[in-house]
């Protein structure tokens, strides 16, 4: 005999049809008889791998609980004993599970969102020194990102700090957001090396890399577009043109100040020379 000892198989629960390992160094409980809850939140904590435990509100406690999600209805039910509970609304569930892990974490730093700005801007989440969530969308659906992650957030003081790279459309990001604190960082080397398998990463990656960069105070940014810039946004408009037309100079400049879309440009555009209202729908 080698003298080796075979290794001690974890202890393991199966409950619910899902196999739990109780091995780790924390566990979450899910006491909640609000099916919607229930569903969304075990939904959160496997796609991300956490070990987690179920059972009925009004139950003990496992040994080694670190926090318990809970709905509710079943909130006064539950039996803490001085462990963190997080009550879930409907459809916050992500957001639960984000203020869970943080706060197992020890997490107590700011929320911070990280923009790579730019025709499709790379959004990043990061609280404390966690990527809590990542996006990468429209310019015309970064504010709206933006702002519905500032609602949901726990920590004081956010900030969101927006890359410098890209003149006119970090000016749209800025000078739309409101009564949040703003900076404009210098983005120079924020892009990573992409390796095999990591094409279309470039942005989400380096809008993390912002979030971890102080940078200047902002709340405005007046930039006046280059030839070049207003040439590459009339070109735009020609491509986006169902009857080939550019819009001209000054229309362009309103689109890079944020003022109009490329598709309201062409709508007023069509208005003045075709005659009629122009309809900015």
């Amino acid at each position: 005999m080698s003298g080796r000892k075979t290794p001690r198989k974890p202890t393991r629960v199966r409950r619910e049809d899902f196999i739990l390992t109780l091995t780790s160094r924390h566990v979450i409980v899910v006491a909640t008889a609000d099916f919607e809850v229930y569903h969304d939140v075990v939904g959160e904590l496997r796609n991300r791998g956490v070990t987690f435990m179920t059972i009925e509100p009004g139950d003990p406690l496992p040994e080694r609980t670190s926090l318990v999600l809970t709905g509710a209805a079943g909130a006064s039910t539950i039996e803490a004993n001085g462990v963190p509970t997080i009550v879930v609304e409907p459809d916050e569930a992500r957001q639960a599970v984000d203020q869970a892990l943080a706060t197992i974490r020890g997490d107590d730093g700011r929320t911070v969102i990280g923009v790579d700005p730019g025709r499709k801007p790379g959004i990043a989440v990061v609280v404390g020194d966690t990527v809590v969530a990542a996006f990468q969308v429209p310019l015309g659906d970064a504010i709206d990102i933006i702002e519905r992650e500032l609602e949901n957030v726990e920590t004081p003081d956010p900030v969101v700090r927006i890359g410098d790279g890209a003149r006119l459309q970090s000016a749209k990001v800025i000078n739309q957001l409101e009564d949040v604190r703003i900076e404009l960082v210098d983005e120079t080397g924020t892009s990573p090396y992409l390796g095999t398998g990591a094409r279309g990463m470039s942005d989400v990656l380096a809008a993390v890399n912002i979030a971890r960069l102080e940078g200047e105070p902002v709340d405005h940014r007046t930039i006046e577009p280059t030839a070049g810039e207003l040439q590459r946004i009339k070109d735009r408009s020609r491509e986006e043109s169902e009857t080939n037309r550019a819009i001209d100079d000054e229309l362009a400049r309103r689109v890079a100040r944020g003022e109009l879309t490329v598709k309201e440009a062409l709508s007023v555009h069509r208005a003045d020379t075709d005659g009629g209202d122009a309809p900015l729908e």
